[in-house]
């Protein structure tokens, strides 16, 4: 049974108890990367104790994440509970090109994250625990109570990047259901012949069953401005264009994703300034499209793979990881120069419309940042879709945040 503040398992400070005292791994912030590393806990290293604190009342939030097939070895079969729907392909439509690809695409709702991460996790769960403060071996609640750890892991979801020069990843999604069945068998990643509103705008559309979709208005821009009413209007406008009837909004959903165009990850490090964190906090996200799914599944795998689980090991690990990680990633963030400092706003769109040009192996090793060099030269040859000198430019960037 899944814990709330106040039923137990918290203490007063000073006041330990056995199941309320010091353990292992403190995880502030019962989002993906945090869930996932718990989650596994449980299934491989069983020895470990450990508490997720979560402010909201639910783990996850109100979001859906989505990653490729591709993006996951068969090492990470262990979220296949967690999968809410998969598909063998996925669409993309641009006003010049329109196209199907062959690969797996796999989502996951909060609402089942929810569900399967409590019921194996149980009362080592705590919601409705609102963080005032943490530190590397323990964190406050708003109510003044302590919890202790050996090491506490701060994944609460994004927070500002001084030392990281971003562009942003914008959306609002809503479930609808419609009147008739819409007629999809495969998603949308990208339908990106509306307007061209504020930088990069594509609709996102995940057909959940014949009459449920969830309709993202997406947009890549400089500013993490979100207009609410304006994206919700680009929703309606989409789904009338398609001639659906939305009888219902079931749900929404948004966010502000970080685009990493350039900065200097061992500073960003420093200004944690103590703090062990993870996920977005830890840059471990694809540089351009933000999906963090496999990030988070990749570190969640390497904690569980520590010989010893101890504060030095773990803290150690997600340090390197992360700067490693930014460091093997640079020509993405060079993309991102080019789509953000290169292309004009309404412009951007192109420079994605001549990516889905290329093989589909090759855009499959794009989402799951492993290209080869070859894969390299063959992004960036041939006719630009932006201004050459603009391109020249972005070439030249380096450690601009």
């Amino acid at each position: 049974m899944t814990m709330r503040a106040g039923e137990g398992v918290i203490t007063e400070a000073g006041a330990p108890s056995r199941q309320g005292g010091a353990v292992d791994l403190l995880l502030a912030g019962g989002g993906l990367a945090n869930g996932l590393i718990a989650y596994r806990l449980a299934q491989r290293r069983p020895e470990v104790s450990f508490r997720l604190v979560e402010g909201g009342e639910r783990l996850g939030g109100r979001h859906t994440w989505s990653f490729f097939a591709s993006d996951l070895g068969p090492e990470s079969d262990w979220i296949a509970p967690l999968v809410t729907r998969s598909w063998d392909r996925y669409d993309v439509r641009f006003p010049k090109r329109r196209r199907r690809v062959a690969c797996g695409y796999r989502s996951i709702s909060s609402e089942q994250f929810h569900e399967v991460l409590t019921a194996a996790l149980g009362d080592r769960v705590i919601t409705s625990a609102p963080i005032a403060s943490l530190d590397g071996r323990g964190l406050t609640l708003q109510d003044g109570r302590r919890l202790s750890g050996t090491l506490t892991l701060d994944g609460r979801g994004p927070e500002p990047m001084p030392d990281i020069a971003l562009g942003y990843q914008k959306f609002v999604g809503q479930t609808v259901r419609l009147g008739a069945d819409h007629g999809l068998d495969a998603p949308i990643i990208m339908d990106a012949t509306v307007d061209q509103k504020d930088g990069y705008r594509f609709l996102y559309v995940l057909p959940w069953d014949a009459r449920t979709l969830l309709i993202e208005d997406t947009r890549y821009t400089d500013g993490d401005d979100l207009d609410l009413d304006d994206m919700r209007r680009g929703i309606v406008d989409y789904a009338a264009a398609q001639g659906w009837a939305i009888d219902a909004i079931l749900s929404e959903e948004q966010g502000v994703l970080p685009v990493a165009l350039d900065g200097d990850i061992e500073a960003h490090w420093r200004r944690a300034e103590g703090r062990t964190v993870t996920g977005l906090r830890a840059a471990l996200f694809h540089p351009t499209t933000g999906y963090s799914l496999p990030d988070a599944v990749g570190l969640a795998n390497a904690i569980c793979a520590l010989p010893v689980i101890d504060a030095a090991s773990v803290e150690r690990l997600v340090r390197e990881r992360s700067i490693r990680l930014w460091r093997e990633r640079a020509f993405f963030r060079l993309l991102n120069r080019m789509l953000f400092r290169a292309a004009a706003p309404g412009e951007r769109y192109k420079v994605l419309e001549r990516f889905y040009g290329l093989s589909a192996p090759l855009i499959a090793r794009f989402y799951a940042a492993n290209l080869t060099a070859l894969d390299k030269l063959r992004i960036l040859s041939g006719k630009p879709p932006v201004p050459v000198s603009a391109a020249l430019r972005c070439l030249r960037e380096k450690g601009r945040a």
